[in-house]
């Protein structure tokens, strides 16, 4: 979640798992009247530690939004 007006872009955050991650909910999508800021490509977990995990990813996170990512299938 990002509670700022201001987008971040490549914010890291930690994730319990390796793999391919995508996003599967944005509150910033243009279906809520959102701009559509995301991150509407998977993205590959990398062997960097973070946030007390062993793999982190890099994101894009939407102005005043929250995002729901989950490891591809």
């Amino acid at each position: 979640m990002n509670f700022t007006p201001v987008p971040r872009h490549h914010y890291r955050i930690g994730v319990p798992e390796p793999g391919i991650w995508q996003e599967i909910f944005n509150s910033d999508s243009e279906y809520y009247g959102g701009s559509n800021l995301g991150n509407p490509y998977p993205i590959q977990a990398q062997d960097r530690p973070w946030m007390n995990r062993n793999w982190s990813l890099e994101l894009t996170l939407p102005p005043l939004g929250a995002l729901i990512l989950r490891v591809a299938p």
